[in-house]
């Protein structure tokens, strides 16, 4: 490539000279059509020889409405937590590739750039992040892994180096050798990142997308912006437009399966009308409100964000823009035709390829996003995905916007007096900013989560719960989120679960009846008979009452103990449980480098603190 165009490594040059054969791509129609091998057939099989024997890694569909994927291996439908390892010697709190392995990566760094100038590769640039940085990458993979680099191409814009600025760095190079996985490292799916002086270089040794074409450009931004001093929150975005034209923009934090995705998805009705909050799962009792209208919807980012610098624009409220140019959309909530209309409507009759992961579909035939493969007889995959390009959803945002709202989302077990679990939070719960900022820290992965392997109750996702995505120091971010809530002072944060209220079975309602609520609020501040201090305190303030277009919320789903099966024995079980994570995970951030306040907020909670200490860490305007 001219160094009047674009600059790549030498290394990248070098291998694209001398590599078997290879292709440049410019636009994601040619990678769908490579996806099928370049031909004409509805059907491919991505298979590599491995030691003497071929080993199918997966079965490519050409279908109506682009190109759709499932792996053999039902390990690789999901994405493993322990993939990431950094193989340099930057700083970082990451386990270190010469950690794991008891060797260097620089041997096995050169076996791959070896393995890929032996096989017929294709190649394309990306767009890191808006357009207006002008952070660009390149990503290399084999030939037959067309699928894999469609999905990049769809998440990061795929973009045709005549169009970069002249003189132009790459600041990423992604590349993907998936046969590795079997040869190296015993079947497990594992991203390599090693950070030069020169160029961020992410080695890719599975197909999935997920922990690298997707988390590992997240972390290509976060390493930007803990050198430069701006964070990429791992959440979704709206803005949402009460039936009085009011505008509420609401930032939806959380780990992996915290409902971000679905904080951009419409209330679905029951069939005469009314909106279902939970069913019972002890008496089979179900409980539903009225809501005449529901408020108009316009997305801004699914799952990453970039808050930046050069958006502010001197005000009180913290300013968000989409990180990426599409969406990777899990679809295991939809079972059916009717449960989202829109992005149904959307995916079936795309005017755009989509690329599909884990849905079951017929050669020649439409994906339908419900129809879930099943991992094994009866048992469908729980990860189904669909990218989607940002663009094709209307109303889409493309601006930075002030953000209202900062919810955090939890994914909760049940809970009741015989069976106690964290499953003790309300509808949503209205949070102090220190004690917001405390559960960015802890970021529970919660109950069931159903897009990792990991099956873990309780584990912690870490500072801003996208610390698994991120290479360098903790105490970097959690100054960085802390600095983020105190320069923002008018925001209202707010605590949300999904999944379980007690031992009410309620999905994502929760999250979406109190995005109708507060957007029907505006900027209204509660009146102080409406909140009190919860019962247990990480829980800031409870609502003592909630009503939606005159319609009440029963007491049982703002205050857990008032249900009869959970009581204050199950709930305060419950609190212990969720006080000794919180006390088991805040430790780790009290060293040297973090701030005065930070450590203050972090001694206050382990010192049982009470809202009125809370309150007064971050005073609110």
């Amino acid at each position: 490539m001219s160094s009047e165009t674009i600059k790549i490594p030498a290394e990248v040059s070098s291998l694209l000279q001398n590599c078997k054969s290879c292709k440049l791509f410019n636009t994601v129609q040619e990678l769908a059509v490579a996806s099928l091998g370049n031909s004409d057939s509805n059907s491919f099989e991505v298979k590599y020889n491995i030691e003497g024997k071929e080993v199918a890694e997966a079965v490519v569909h050409r279908v109506t409405n682009g190109i759709s994927v499932n792996y053999t291996d039902t390990y690789m439908r999901r994405r493993d937590p322990d993939t990431l390892v950094v193989a340099d010697d930057k700083p970082t709190d990451k386990e270190l590739y010469s950690e794991r392995f008891g060797k260097e990566f620089g041997p096995l760094r050169d076996e791959t750039l070896k393995w890929l100038e032996n096989e017929e590769i294709g190649y394309f640039y990306f767009q890191i992040g808006p357009k207006e940085f002008d952070y660009y990458g390149i990503a290399i993979a084999p030939a037959n892994a067309a699928f894999f680099c469609m999905g990049l191409s769809l998440l990061q814009k795929i973009v045709d180096p005549e169009e970069i600025k002249k003189g132009i760095t790459v600041k990423s190079v992604v590349y993907v050798a998936p046969t590795f996985r079997h040869t190296h490292f015993q079947g497990k799916q594992i991203v390599v990142h090693n950070r030069t002086d020169e160029v961020y270089e992410i080695f890719s040794y599975n197909l999935y997308p997920g922990p690298s074409a997707k988390k590992g450009i997240y972390g290509v931004l976060l390493s930007i912006g803990e050198y430069e001093g701006w964070t990429v929150p791992h959440c979704s975005a709206v803005q949402s437009i009460s039936p009085y034209d009011n505008i509420t923009t609401f930032m939806h934090e959380g780990a992996s399966g915290g409902g971000k995705s679905e904080m951009l998805q419409h209330i679905v009705r029951e069939p005469e009308g009314s909106v279902l909050i939970g069913e019972n799962t002890l008496t089979g009792e179900k409980r539903s409100t009225a809501i005449p209208q529901f408020c108009k919807i316009n997305p801004v980012c699914d799952d990453m964000g970039i808050v930046h610098p050069s958006h502010e624009t001197g005000g009180m409220r913290l300013r968000i823009m989409d990180a990426e140019n599409g969406w990777f959309i899990r679809t295991d909530n939809i079972t059916g035709y009717g449960c989202e209309p829109q992005i149904e409507k959307l995916t079936i009759n795309s005017t755009e390829p989509l690329l599909f992961l884990n849905i079951k579909t017929n050669p020649g035939g439409t994906a339908l996003i419900w129809n879930h493969i099943e991992d094994e007889p009866g048992k469908p995959c729980p990860n189904p995905r669909v990218v989607v390009p940002r663009d094709i959803f209307p109303g889409v945002v493309d601006k930075p916007v002030s953000v209202d709202v900062r919810s955090f989302g939890v994914r909760t077990p049940p809970c009741s007096a015989e069976h106690p679990s964290y499953g003790i939070i309300g509808v949503f719960h209205i949070l102090p900013p220190a004690l917001a900022w405390l559960w960015r820290l802890v970021s529970p992965r919660g109950h069931a989560n159903p897009s990792i392997v990991d099956s873990e109750n309780m584990g912690s996702e870490g500072v801003g719960s996208y610390w698994p995505f991120a290479t360098g120091k903790k105490v970097r971010h959690a100054n960085l989120l802390l600095d983020q809530i105190v320069s923002n002072t008018v925001t209202q944060y707010v605590l949300t679960p999904n999944q379980y209220i007690g031992v009410w079975k309620v999905g994502f309602k929760p999250q979406l009846l109190m995005r109708e609520y507060l957007t029907r609020r505006g900027n209204a501040k509660f009146r102080s008979e409406q909140y009190q201090p919860a019962r247990c305190p990480l829980l800031g303030y409870e609502l003592n009452y909630l009503t939606i277009e005159g319609s009440k919320i029963p007491s049982r789903f703002l205050k857990v103990y008032r249900q009869e099966a959970v009581g204050f024995e199950g709930y305060d079980k419950g609190a212990e449980m969720l006080t000794a994570f919180f006390e088991k995970q805040l430790p780790q951030y009290l060293v040297p480098e973090l701030s005065d306040l930070g450590k203050q907020i972090i001694e206050t909670c382990l010192e049982n603190g009470n809202m009125e200490q809370f309150d007064k860490l971050i005073s609110k305007r």
